[in-house]
């Protein structure tokens, strides 16, 4: 599995069109599927890959030309999530590392002193955030892009993933399912109010009754169970998006047009087979309004409120994503 936090290139008309142009060269029966080009699968889970054609060349390099810019996508969502963190929650968690190292050092005064404040920070979350079980500590956002692009090689993988369950395999079916990824990740630590204040007391009370190796316990337990929430984007979605308003730019070339959004229901297809809510009727939502674009583009109106119609769903769906926690 890959993680990506280097900048893609930027979205631009001149290498969209590149893109499209190069699947007009090609003479029927192209593969509706995107060349497997990424890296990460587990080689046992791995069909045998068929001879790379000069299609699926021109079609990679096309695609990283005009794939959005992932860096600023998961940048604008990192600084977006940090808006949420509590400095207050992160000094307390800052102050409990620092009574168990006083504890482990024997320095049983500078760990009350520590707790003591820790308590302090605490009490002024619990005054703020009366209905708050949760405050962000912390926020890592990554992009993780392992998936093959080949539907008939990600079918496999989650048959035998199924079938690693089935037999318990677990370890195996951990490693099979985390090749089919393919998302910007949103991860947020937060510190439980419901729990952390009691921990708190309980260690300052061990304390004091000279249990010093069961308050750093106490404590340990405390910052080890900080509850941690990942939110997803998935990466074919902003793929298809990219494609949408590519297909926008070019509409008035129907070739061009049509293609650009052939790639967008495909990458569509591709968030639906990784499991990003599957079962969401919005996909089925999302290929008819593509299919009536694609009818328009071939008559004679004006299609730019469709276009943007389109662009509003999916982007609406992106943002059901994003909100959906998985824990």
């Amino acid at each position: 599995m890959r993680n990506e936090t280097g900048s893609n290139a930027p979205l631009r008309k001149a290498a969209l069109a590149m893109f499209a142009v190069s699947y007009l060269l090609v003479i029927g029966g192209c593969n509706s599927s995107k060349p497997n080009d990424r890296t990460g699968i587990t080689e046992p889970a791995k069909a045998p890959a068929p001879p790379t054609t000069d299609f699926q060349k021109q079609h990679q390099e096309a695609e990283q030309q005009f794939r959005p810019d992932i860096e600023t996508q998961r940048q604008q969502n990192e600084n977006e999530a940090k808006q949420t963190l509590d400095q207050d929650a992160i000094a307390a968690v800052g102050l409990t590392g620092a009574a168990i190292k006083s504890i482990a050092a024997n320095k049983k005064d500078e760990a009350l002193a520590s707790i003591e404040r820790a308590t302090g920070k605490i009490n002024i979350l619990l005054a703020r955030n009366p209905a708050s079980a949760l405050i962000p500590v912390n926020v890592e956002v990554v992009v993780i892009d392992a998936a093959p692009g080949d539907t008939k090689v990600i079918d496999q993988i989650v048959q035998r993933a199924t079938d690693a369950t089935k037999h318990r395999e677990l370890p195996a079916a951990r490693i099979l399912l985390a090749s089919l990824v393919s998302e910007l990740r949103i991860r947020t630590t937060s510190l439980p109010l419901a729990t952390y204040p009691a921990a708190l007391q309980q260690a300052a009370q061990l304390l004091d009754q000279g249990k010093n190796q069961d308050a750093g316990n106490v404590l340990l337990t405390a910052v080890n169970t900080l509850v941690m929430v990942d939110h997803v984007i998935p990466l074919p979605l902003l793929l298809a998006q990219a494609a949408i308003d590519a297909a926008n730019s070019q509409r008035q070339n129907k070739e061009i047009a049509l293609t650009l959004l052939k790639t967008a229901r495909n990458e569509a297809n591709q968030s639906r087979l990784l499991g990003y809510l599957s079962s969401d009727s919005e996909y089925k939502g999302l290929d008819d309004e593509i299919s009536s674009l694609e009818s328009a583009i071939q008559g004679k109106g004006d299609t730019s409120a469709m276009f943007s119609h389109l662009r509003d769903r999916i982007a609406a769906f992106l943002k059901k994503h994003k909100e959906h926690e998985q824990h």
